[in-house]
């Protein structure tokens, strides 16, 4: 599953576009349907937001699962739908939609071109852009950063996470067994994450310091100290590896808004079939809207497997939307 250079004439019968968890298990069940899959995903590897905000976050509410870690969700899912040895175009975000003879024409800003049947849009919220801090932007990568995909890689680091939200409390509770020192730094003395994980953050050794500011960032090509400040003037200067910045992202939807595609609350509208408002055109997970939506992961995967057994039938009409038992197979 690389990014790399893609063959500019991939034919499959189906183009899923996101690699998040909904888009995974489209391309197993599609597979299971006996369709050809290829995946897009503007992102290098598979899993989408689980993999790029909350791997090692422990998720409650997928079927079967008491509790699952958001990265080995996502690798399960991967497993699952490698059975069917889908085609992985990662690093590829379709920019181009066109309509063509029985089917659509997706181009990718990578420079692939694949011709599907069907088009399936997974992409959760669309593009998602980091909210930047307003300091120290030249250590980005040096020491700053704004995601965690692997903790075991701040393992013996002091560390500042800066935020007040889930993503920046959640952080600071995975690191605080395996870094050094864990400081989370927040501006307003009120936080928005779920009240559990702020009464776990005080609990637990994570220094908090609030409302507080990162004034400068010091260090020699790399970070080694963080300055913090409130409004008054009181100071702080923090030893530090890493600081990790959370501030929440800003949602783009990208190419899709000019894909013709009606848009209701910047989410693509479907019917109960999935089906959007152009022909051979679907969405799932959540980008897709309806009345009565619920934005789970787990509805997601019903979401997906409702529309993959409608694209079915409009790849081959005289095929059943029922898959039958995939205990059969």
């Amino acid at each position: 599953m690389s990014g790399g250079p893609a063959d500019p004439g991939i034919q499959v019968d189906l183009l899923v576009i996101g690699a998040g968890p909904t888009g995974l298990y489209a391309a197993y069940y599609a597979g299971f349907r006996g369709m050809s899959v290829a995946v897009a995903d503007a992102l290098p590897e598979v899993g989408g937001q689980v993999t790029a905000l909350y791997p090692e976050k422990l998720i409650y509410d997928v079927a079967g699962f008491p509790a699952v870690r958001g990265q080995d969700l996502v690798d399960r899912l991967a497993e699952q739908a490698g059975r069917w040895n889908p085609t992985y175009l990662l690093g590829h975000g379709v920019t181009g939609l066109d309509d063509t003879d029985g089917g659509l024409v997706a181009t990718t800003d990578a420079g692939a071109r694949i011709t599907a049947g069907a088009v399936l849009v997974c992409g959760g919220i669309g593009n998602f852009i980091p909210r930047e801090l307003p300091v120290g932007s030249e250590y980005l990568d040096r020491g700053l950063r704004y995601f965690v995909p692997r903790l075991n890689e701040l393992a013996g680091q002091d560390v500042v996470v800066v935020g007040g939200g889930d993503s920046a409390l959640d952080w600071a509770l995975s690191l605080e067994p395996i870094a050094a020192s864990v400081t989370l730094v927040h501006r307003r003395t009120r936080f928005r994450a779920h009240e559990r994980t702020v009464e776990q953050v005080h609990t637990s050794s994570v220094r908090v310091l609030t409302p507080y500011e990162v004034e400068k960032i010091h260090g020699d090509g790399r970070v080694s100290e963080v300055v913090v400040a409130t409004s008054d003037g009181d100071r702080i200067t923090l030893p530090a590896q890493t600081v990790v910045a959370a501030l929440g992202f800003i949602a783009d939807l990208g190419p899709v808004e000019r894909w013709r595609l009606e848009l209701r609350r910047r989410r693509i509208l479907v019917d109960r079939t999935m089906r959007t408002s152009r022909e051979r055109v679907f969405a799932a997970g959540d980008m897709a809207d309806h009345d009565g939506k619920v934005t789970l992961i787990s509805v997601g995967f019903g979401e997906a497997a409702v529309a993959v057994n409608h694209i079915a039938a409009v790849l081959d009409p005289a095929r059943s939307i029922t898959p039958g038992h995939s205990s059969d197979v």
